[in-house]
Formats: structure tokens, sequence, C-alpha cells
């Protein structure tokens, strides 16, 4: 299978730059470690009540983000009083994030800015909840993992009645797709389970990138099969003394796998189809490619 020419890497093997929003959350997941000390070098921390009545007037900021609004407006897409809309535009107005023209309210500058600031904290703190499992299974990587473009992710757990869920998963997205960049800390899927070694042996153009000792027990489970599919050229292995978590790029969505410690098995499994994810999930997959080594001819079957 020939891949390289695919990957979004420069001259130097190095990850090309994405889209400008895709360089603003890595940039921004960069700086996050150190956000609480350029704050406070700067000496000018913002009250936690401010902190609280931005979120509380979020709604409004929201509503008003959307086209300006009179007060009547106000309290009918709010569902509010008309003393409450009023405390709230007073507020707002009082802060500098809205004006009034023509009998309507509209954001200031600072006002769409601190509207699009409180709706992204929203989604993220909506993407914390929904993605836990998967935060906790990758908790010591997910430096690398920023949580922006999977915040319509669908997430697909182990439940105790169903264990294997997150594999039908993405044993369904793999049977849809035919081609597949991986890589990953264990098996993409139990050994025993044919369904998905028939799929990357013969049926979808593959490359993965796996721990050495897991490209070993493949091919001693499926020593013929394996040795087939990589000489053809139909299945590209590589391998990589570590590995982060588990990435999966189909041809329509990319997918991240945590797993169980202790038994290996997949506990949840997160896919999207969003452009800004595709982008973030080949970013990647070309760092860790780029780092890893091509499983030579000499190699296979040993």
């Amino acid at each position: 299978m020939e891949s390289d020419g695919d990957e979004p890497t420069g001259d130097d093997g190095s990850p090309r730059p994405g889209s400008p929003v895709l360089e603003a959350i890595l940039e921004n997941a960069r700086n996050q470690q150190y956000l609480g000390r350029r704050l406070d070098a700067a000496g000018d921390r913002v009250d936690t009540d401010l902190l609280g009545d931005l979120v509380r007037h979020g709604p409004v900021l929201e509503a008003l983000r959307e086209e300006p609004l009179d007060r009547r407006e106000i309290e009918a897409r709010l569902d509010v009083s008309r003393a409450t809309s009023h405390r709230f535009t007073q507020w707002l107005d009082e802060q500098g994030f809205v004006e009034k023209r023509d009998g309507r309210f509209q954001l200031t500058g600072p006002g769409e800015a601190v509207a699009d600031e409180v709706l992204r904290f929203e989604a993220n703190v909506r993407t914390v909840h929904r993605l836990s499992p998967l935060l906790d299974a990758v908790c010591e990587d997910h430096q690398e993992f920023v949580l922006e473009p999977f915040v319509d992710a669908n997430v697909t757990l182990a439940e105790p009645d169903d264990p294997y869920q997150p594999v039908e998963r993405f044993l369904s997205l793999l049977d849809e797709s035919e081609s597949f960049r991986g890589f990953n800390t264990t098996h993409m899927a139990p050994l025993v389970l044919g369904e998905f070694h028939h799929q990357i042996f013969e049926e979808t153009d593959t490359e993965i990138i796996y721990l050495p000792l897991i490209v070993e027990k493949l091919f001693e489970t499926y020593p013929e099969r394996a040795r087939e599919a990589t000489e053809s050229g139909h299945l590209a292995l590589r391998t990589r003394e570590e590995l982060p978590y588990g990435l999966a790029i189909f041809d329509d969505r990319v997918g991240i796998g945590g797993y169980d410690e202790d038994t290996g098995l997949m506990q949840v499994f997160v896919d999207t189809d969003t452009q800004i994810a595709r982008e973030w999930a080949e970013r990647v997959y070309a760092s860790v490619r780029a780092d890893s080594e091509p499983l030579e001819g000499t190699d296979l079957g040993r």
C-alpha cells in the first residue's frame, strides 16, 4: 500500500500546518499549562464573581450573538420576566458588553468576544463530561488530545451486559471504509475476532502502527495471512516503542479508543466526522508515524 504521499508532513517529516482554527486550538492547548502563571505575572486575575456572572448571562449573550433584540424579544426568547431581562441588559451595559441602538440591544466588540468564550467554555465542559471515560483512559497523555474537535462526537461505552460495544462500533466504521490508518497500544480488536482481521488482511488498504510486541503476536496468530497481506502491500505495518492511545482514521470519520490497562479491552470509542477533528487526527498520526519504523521484509513472521 502506497501511503507516504498522503501523509500531511513537510519536507523535514514534521506535520504540515493545519487550518488557522486548528492551529489556534493547538496553540491554546500548548499554552494552557502556563496560563495561570501568565495571569499571575500580569497581576490582574479576573474576580471569580465576575466569571460566575458571565456564565449566568451566557443565554442572553448567546441570543444577542445571533441578532440584536429589544427587551420584549429577550423576554420571549429566554422565557424570563421583564424585571429579569432588565437586570440582564443593565449588567451587560455596565460591563460594556451591549449597547442600545434603535430600541434594540446589540453586542459590542468586547461583548461578541465574551459571548464566544462563554459558549466555548460551556461546550468544553459538556465535552469533558461526555468524554470522561476516554479522558480517564488516556489521562497520562491527554496533553496531545484537544477537546474542541470532539464536541459533538459519538461516544460508545463498554457496558456490563455488552462489553464489546466500542469494538463493534469500530468494526462498523471499518466495514464502511476502503482505507484505514491508525495506531494503537494493543490490537485494534481482539485477536480471536476474525472479522477485523479479514478486513485488514483482504478488504481495506491499511496502515497500522503497533508496539513491536503486538506485531509479533499478530504474526504468531495469523502467520500466513499477515505475511501475504504485508508482502502484497495491502497491509503496511510500522512499529514504535511507545504509543499514547488508540487512533483510527477511516474514510469519513476519525476515532479514539481508550483501553482497560488490566484486560486490554476497549472501554470507550469516540468518533466524529468533523473536518477539524480529521485535521487534528491527521496531524497527530503524521507526528507519530514520523517517529516509527516500517516493518521490513526480513522482520515478517519472526
